[in-house]
């Protein structure tokens, strides 16, 4: 019973921990316009399947959008439409031993250390690569285990341009214009869209830099969050055991009293029949003798020094049987409850942490 008990704690854990990044369903009723240029064509978009979004047919990519609830439980949902312009995004390779399928319904993080409900906003799939807006890797947790993805942008590498000959009186050489033209600034009065992609990119980069101290020597907040659902459940558990050893301990200890109710009939009848008997000078050592007395002989005597077929000395001998199983269970109830509040409080300050 125990081995099962802990079995299905374990199990409960881990179907706990794989839960909180995983999308249960795609449910959010929201309607999404293709906005950017990653679709050809601008209007409302079609809801998919998971199944659709496993199987991007050809021309065609597919977008599932968080959405954030005023409750904190966050709801998603799959677009799907043709495909345009993905150059500004990284394909994201998925690895050989997860499946296309569970990364559509697993969440996506642009760095380690990030909170369950801090995942990317706008994933899209292709059917082969996973795209992330400003995101050159992502980690997912499929089925509890940490998946990353890694890849090289898709956008083809332009060619270099010959170096421009110029003299020192052609501003077209000045090297603020040259920076202007390049990617280092954004012109906003172009394409805002594009613009905001690098931008974004540059941004994650920088965060990512910045964790990267957190992600290395800290204590990453999954970890922490994952240790305190684990010490929640041995907290749980230690609790159910304690109560089982204190209900264990109170039958021992019901069992004591009722076998000593019985032990003082045998010790009154042990003294009225002391009492009775002629030339009997000590009381006190005839009482004394009948109670260590386990076998009693005579047909006469078995009714006055037994009852319910025990002698005194074996009442004593059962009863302190009783007495330490009391006990035993006693302890045992103090230790698990004892590991039920460290468990808890170490659990309470993760979460707080």
């Amino acid at each position: 019973m125990k081995r099962s008990f802990l079995l299905a704690l374990c199990l409960s854990a881990a179907a706990a921990f794989a839960g909180v990044y995983d999308i249960a369903d795609f449910t959010a009723r929201d309607a999404v316009s293709s906005d950017n240029q990653v679709f050809t064509s601008y209007g409302e978009l079609s809801t998919a399947s998971v199944d659709e979004a496993a199987s991007v047919p050809s021309g065609k990519i597919v977008l599932r959008q968080k959405f954030a609830n005023e409750s904190g439980i966050n709801a998603y949902q799959l677009y799907i439409g043709d495909v345009g312009d993905i150059s500004s995004m990284t394909a994201l390779n998925i690895p050989s031993n997860s499946s296309y399928k569970n990364i559509v319904k697993s969440k996506l993080y642009v760095r380690r250390g990030m909170k369950p409900g801090d995942d990317a906003e706008k994933v899209y799939f292709d059917g082969k690569y996973v795209y992330i807006p400003g995101a050159t890797s992502a980690i997912a947790f499929v089925n509890g285990v940490a998946t990353e993805l890694t890849g090289e942008s898709s956008a083809n590498s332009a060619s270099a341009a010959p170096k421009q000959e110029c003299d020192e009186f052609d501003v077209s050489c000045d090297e603020d214009i040259i920076a202007a033209k390049s990617g280092k600034n954004y012109d906003v009065s172009g394409d805002l869209n594009s613009t905001n992609s690098r931008a974004d990119a540059r941004d994650y980069s920088a965060s990512a830099a910045a964790q990267d101290v957190t992600d290395r020597f800290g204590i990453a907040d999954e970890v922490r969050f994952w240790s305190a659902v684990a010490l929640s459940a041995i907290a749980a558990g230690s609790a159910v055991m304690g109560i089982y050893q204190q209900m264990k301990s109170s039958e021992a200890n019901d069992a004591y009293k009722k076998l000593n109710d019985v032990s003082d009939i045998v010790e009154s009848k042990i003294k009225s029949a002391c009492g009775k008997i002629e030339g009997v000078t000590n009381q006190q050592a005839c009482v004394d003798f009948y109670k260590s007395t386990r076998i009693v002989e005579g047909p006469n005597q078995k009714g006055a020094f037994m009852s319910s077929g025990w002698t005194y000395a074996e009442l004593q001998d059962r009863m302190k049987v009783n007495k330490d199983t009391k006990d035993s269970y006693a302890t045992g109830r103090n230790i698990w409850f004892g590991v039920t509040a460290l468990s808890l409080t170490a659990a309470i300050v993760l979460f707080a942490w």
